[in-house]
């Protein structure tokens, strides 16, 4: 190599090699990429103190990138064949008053989605987290990190700003900051799935398909894809297992789909009764809330829990504070499925 960047001999990597009339010259993308995905965020890290999890490359451009953004004290974390400063096991008690972490490890990443290093609760001083895993959109990290109230993002900006930053290198033509903006909104959309709770017949599966055919998008309704694993209707398995074993179905059933991205998702109304589901359903998914009013609904003898108008009030009863605190948007859904699909589309490509 015949030039190396600054930045590249700082972090002790080049993952980007340009060959210049013969002369090898390497960069490090990834500082560019991580200081973006930072700055995009607004964090401030002056005088801060942050954790930085993991021992691989990732973490010394973090080193590199979070010493640039100011911060005051670093504290590496690891297993203890790392060599790290601290590990796991000891991170939450001996540096609670952290105030930043980057999570530079694959943990969290499909299709190990469930992963999760650490409790964000542990560090009550938090002002951010940047998880650099970009699949799924938002890991267990950043979805706990943001039901704390702390800003939090995964890699996905990082990889486009990167990308944006190598162009730059091979084009020697200056990218600017909108055309990485409309760059990475175009491919989160295009990865985010909408996803449709409420209770049964709040018009769910055929609000979906009128999406389907509005976006282009393929539809998948959970409970359809239920009935296919248990070959059976739902009611004949309620009868025969019992709610319990009928909702670990769902569950399994909803973490497969979940995971996918570009989806229409119809669940069944008892789907965001389990945490760990709209877990699932929120790391690649925004999920509306179809509101449609209990005067309007209609009992379903294929649903046993809502088979009848006493047992529907009862659901609603129970559930519609569920719907609400698990919603990203709560829609009006006493209108036509034209009109509640419209406002959905309409929020979603805003």
């Amino acid at each position: 190599m015949q030039f190396v960047s600054q930045n590249a001999q700082r972090i002790g990597a080049v993952n980007t090699v340009k060959n210049e009339n013969g002369r090898l010259c390497g960069y490090n993308t990834d500082y560019m990429g991580m200081k973006a995905l930072i700055l995009k965020n607004n964090i401030d890290l002056k005088g801060k103190k942050a954790l930085i999890l993991g021992g691989g490359g990732t973490s010394k451009t973090g080193r590199v990138v979070l010493t640039d953004l100011g911060v005051r004290e670093i504290v590496r974390v690891g297993l203890d064949a790392e060599s790290p400063d601290v590990t796991y096991d000891e991170v939450a008690k001996k540096h609670a008053d952290a105030e930043f972490i980057l999570n530079t490890t694959p943990v969290g990443m499909y299709p190990k989605n469930e992963g999760k290093i650490i409790n964000v609760s542990d560090f009550p001083n938090l002002i951010g987290l940047i998880d650099v895993v970009y699949n799924p959109l938002r890991t267990n990290l950043v979805l706990e990190a943001r039901q704390n109230g702390i800003p939090a993002e995964g890699g996905l900006y990082m990889l486009v700003s990167q990308a944006i930053y190598a162009c730059e290198i091979f084009t020697d033509k200056k990218i600017s900051d909108e055309v990485c903006k409309r760059t990475f909104d175009k491919i989160f959309k295009d990865k985010e799935n909408i996803v449709l709770v409420g209770m049964p017949s709040s018009g769910k599966s055929t609000v979906g398909a009128r999406l389907a055919e509005l976006t282009g998008r393929e539809i998948v309704d959970t409970d359809a894809k239920i009935i296919e694993k248990i070959k059976m209707p739902i009611a004949d398995y309620f009868a025969k297992y019992g709610e319990s074993a009928f909702r670990d179905v769902e569950s399994e059933v909803v973490k497969e789909i979940g995971a996918k991205n570009g989806l229409i998702i119809a669940t069944g109304g008892g789907a965001i009764l389990r945490e760990t589901n709209v877990t699932y359903l929120r790391q690649n998914g925004r999920i509306y809330f179809l509101n449609r009013s209990l005067e309007k609904l209609t009992p379903t003898g294929d649903r046993p829990l809502s088979a009848d108008l006493e047992a529907l009030k009862r659901r609603y009863d129970e559930r519609y504070d569920k719907y609400i605190s698990s919603a990203d948007v709560v829609v009006d859904g006493d209108g036509t499925v034209d009109e509640v699909a419209e406002i959905i589309k309409g929020e979603f490509f805003k």
